[in-house]
């Protein structure tokens, strides 16, 4: 996604404005028992692949102290010891699910109007709805990749510090990308100017290196940057290489030198090609990837987070939303050939993490992805590893997230039914736990611990 806005001096105040909006934080202050135990009938472990009956979960603070069968229970929660059980019956337990390409902070309501007549504070005080439709979707832990201003800093601080609901984050800021690219705004008058706009736009080894210093200094997780065009802006290709391998290498490099790693936005063969010889850690979208950079991915161990629900939304609204046809035009371009490419690269064994492109659609719709992730080749259960254990190793997270055991957060989700049976169930998430804390709950009449 995109976004320019035409002035930025209120910056400060779009932030507070911000907070002062979303939910405050009094009905955090609950009391919480030493230990809470979950039971369900089933337990899905994406780390052996396999189905656990009658598991039970129990979470100390914030994290997994134990995960047992429910008739060993008391071998770690002693008869008479202060518990609060929450029994979800027939349901399937899950990790909480990870989300590696999003755009928290915004979705597009009219191509003209976001872009000239919204300002960073409108996007300001939306963003926590956002987050909240997506941490409620069972999305517990997302990498956003791309927001001007700033914003998804202020809104993961704003989520870390128990103000508002939300996923746990690593935020890009953002992403970088050259005159004229697809981080750019094209095809407008040269007159036109965006006064104090907070942009990724950098040209050049020197440029490159003091962008990426920047967001760094204010709060960047990961680095994001444009390695090729893309769909959704005016400039006219879909995928042509728009840094050189020497820029792309200075992202790279830069990066790992502040403990960085990067994520390439890359449609087309030569720049994937590019991004992974330069070491990216990710590839996001990879719609024309070909042989050669499959069997690069897989030389080099790049991941590969392939958006293959969203051409169906894009298709069906986007000309509702206003998008030139130019735009639309492309989308028909990559759509098809990107789900092919998915198929070739699952049947090769590239590693694939689990990333939407959220915000292209509505938040909250996140798990639509698996349904086209298993029509396109992969098993519902490889589909469940790429949102959580692969997606946790991409993160440099696999000792926090996407999976449950001991030490790690108490992040899980439940579900009604079998997604090893039917995927399509984990559009419908009835019962999220995000750090110990209950922010969703269809399944019982157990009192949640919601942000309200």
């Amino acid at each position: 996604m995109r976004h320019f806005f035409l002035t930025v001096p209120v910056l400060a105040s779009c932030l507070t404005v911000a907070l002062l909006a979303a939910p405050q934080p009094d009905a955090v202050e609950t009391k919480v028992l030493p230990l809470v135990v979950i039971k369900a009938a089933r337990l899905v472990d994406p780390v052996t692949g396999r189905v656990l009956a009658n598991q039970a979960v129990v979470i100390e603070g914030d994290r997994v102290k134990a995960v047992v069968a429910a008739a060993d229970l008391t071998k770690i929660v002693p008869a008479g010891a202060s518990a609060r059980v929450i029994d979800l019956g027939a349901a399937t337990l899950l990790p909480g699910l990870i989300d590696c390409h999003t755009h928290v902070t915004g979705q597009p309501e009219n191509f003209y109007e976001d872009l000239f007549r919204r300002s960073p504070i409108d996007e300001a005080v939306t963003a926590h709805l956002y987050a909240r439709r997506t941490v409620e979707a069972g999305f517990t832990t997302i990498r956003n990749v791309g927001a001007g201003n700033y914003i998804d800093f202020a809104l993961k601080r704003a989520i870390d510090t128990g103000k508002i609901a939300g996923p746990r984050m690593l935020a890009s800021g953002p992403a970088l990308g050259a005159t004229g690219g697809h981080t750019d705004l094209s095809g407008m008058s040269p007159y036109i100017r965006f006064e104090g706009d907070i942009g990724g736009v950098a040209d050049g080894v020197d440029a490159i290196r003091k962008k990426i210093r920047e967001n760094i200094k204010y709060g960047a997780d990961v680095i994001k940057f444009m390695a090729t065009a893309g769909v959704l802006s005016e400039e006219e290709s879909v995928g042509a290489p728009q840094y050189s391998f020497e820029e792309m290498k200075a992202v790279v490099d830069e990066a790992a030198m502040w403990s960085r790693k990067v994520a390439a936005h890359a449609h087309g063969a030569e720049g994937i090609k590019r991004a992974i010889r330069a070491g990216v850690a990710s590839v996001e979208h990879a719609s024309f990837i070909d042989d050669e950079g499959i069997a690069l991915a897989k030389e080099h161990g790049t991941w590969l987070v392939m958006d293959i629900y969203n051409d169906d939304y894009i298709m069906a609204e986007y000309a509702r939303l206003g998008y030139p046809q130019k735009i639309l035009d492309k989308e028909k371009l990559v759509g098809r050939t990107q789900r092919e490419n998915f198929a070739k690269a699952v049947k090769a064994g590239a590693k694939i993490a689990y990333g939407t492109d959220s915000g292209v659609y509505p938040h909250g719709w996140n798990g639509k992805q698996f349904f086209h992730m298993v029509k396109w080749g992969m098993t519902p259960m490889q589909a469940i590893q790429s949102a959580t254990v692969n997606a946790a190793d991409l993160l440099g997270w696999a000792d926090k997230v996407g999976r449950l055991a001991p030490g790690h957060y108490a992040d899980l989700i439940a579900v009604r039914g079998d997604p090893l049976a039917d995927v399509t169930v984990l559009e419908h998430v009835a019962f999220v736990m995000k750090g110990g804390r209950v922010v969703k709950n269809s399944l019982t009449t157990e009192p949640s611990d919601r942000i309200d």
